[in-house]
């Protein structure tokens, strides 16, 4: 073909799960019907389906189509049977791609597909961890969680595949990991991991020990140890105190036998939520490979939340990505790696509109989601 989009290049390589006599339709075909379909509003297979017979003559432009359009349900086959874990791949060295440059925070969290249980055949909804460039805004790759597992073992495997290099890592309590912790070192990071009363000893002597300093000597911080800030907004008011002790000698009491990979600053942030009737009160403790201030400890830790609110928010509103009840075999793994795809596409693009916007546009300009695509 003449025209090559981005996604033909980088999932070239991505293993073909059907056997030859039953190819009737090629893999990169159905993939960027499939992508071009979520792009413009489509939420499950017989969408996808109805808008690759409806635009027929225009992916014929560019697509061999030597089998015309498949129907939903080969498109459901095929995404069921193949490897998300090498459709993940193709994923990361994608976005690589499409948006190079080390993301300098990437934030780690997991998010349960709720629309894809099977409580008759006792099958979970299934569980990913995914990967949030929170400077960018770009989804960086994803990986399930096993059924008889938990977040803890998906964790490295995901950060196998990323380029941690200068970047900082958060990640919420679950990743709190000694052996985590040194995975993100040994690839180049820094980390900044939440503490909870689940560390026992270790989150005991942190909250000991900012107690000790703020009884010996609250009037010595310096203000790149301690950094409050006051935002208004949602009928309140909140006051947030981010305090440091990067102390080589407390960080030694606290880890003496170093199983915590470079730890070099324990991280304090009290919250106090005002509201006209009531005060809420939260104090959160992190462990810290990073020798920055409070001021960018502070940042980085709320930061963090995008990945709840420009991610798992988008996902589930935008593209209805709970509601989606895939159910067979990787369905639903494979359809949030596309999910993805669209929205690191979306929000790589510099027209400016929302998300729901751009995908309207796409809908009723053929131009605009060919420009999308990105041919080369």
């Amino acid at each position: 073909m003449e025209r090559t989009t981005s996604i033909a290049v980088h999932f070239a390589s991505l293993p073909e799960p059907r056997l030859p006599r039953r190819r009737v339709h090629r893999l990169v075909d159905i993939l960027t019907i499939a992508l071009c379909a979520v792009l413009v509003g489509a939420d499950d297979f017989v969408g996808i389906a109805l808008f690759g017979r409806e635009k027929r003559a225009w992916l014929k432009t560019f697509l061999e189509l030597p089998g015309g359009i498949p129907s939903h349900d080969t498109f459901g086959r095929v995404f069921a049977a193949l490897d998300p874990a090498a459709f993940s791949t193709c994923f990361v060295n994608w976005v690589q791609a499409v948006a190079p440059g080390t993301a300098k925070h990437i934030a780690i969290d997991g998010k349960t597909l709720r629309g894809s249980h099977d409580r008759p055949a006792g099958q979970a909804a299934p569980h990913l961890v995914s990967a949030w460039a929170a400077d960018g805004g770009l989804v960086l790759g994803q990986r399930a969680v096993d059924d008889k597992s938990n977040e803890i073992t998906a964790i490295p495997a995901l950060l196998e595949v990323l380029d941690l290099h200068d970047a900082t890592v958060t990640i919420d309590a679950m990743g709190c990991q000694t052996a985590i912790a040194s995975a993100i070192v040994a690839r180049g990071g820094e980390y900044v991991l939440a503490l909870k009363a689940n560390q026992g000893r270790l989150f005991e002597s942190v909250q000991d020990t900012f107690a000790l300093a703020d009884a010996q000597h609250p009037e010595t911080r310096s203000p790149a140890e301690h950094y409050p800030t006051v935002d208004k907004g949602h009928g309140r008011i909140e006051v947030r105190r981010v305090t440091t002790i990067p102390d080589p000698a407390i960080i030694d009491y606290l880890d003496p036998t170093k199983a915590w990979s470079n730890l070099r600053t324990i991280v304090r942030v009290e919250a106090d939520r005002r509201f006209p009737d009531h005060v809420e009160c939260h104090t959160r403790y992190f462990l810290s490979s990073s020798a920055a201030d409070a001021k960018t400890h502070g940042r980085f830790i709320r930061d963090h939340w995008g990945i709840e609110n420009q991610l798992h928010w988008t996902l589930d509103v935008t593209f209805h990505e709970d509601g989606h009840r895939g159910r067979t075999g990787n369905v639903a793994e494979n359809l949030a790696i596309v999910r993805h795809l669209a929205l690191n596409i979306l929000r790589n693009d510099p027209t400016k509109a929302s998300i729901k916007g751009k995908r309207l546009k796409a809908a009723l300009t053929p131009e605009y989601l060919a420009q999308l695509l990105g041919f080369d």
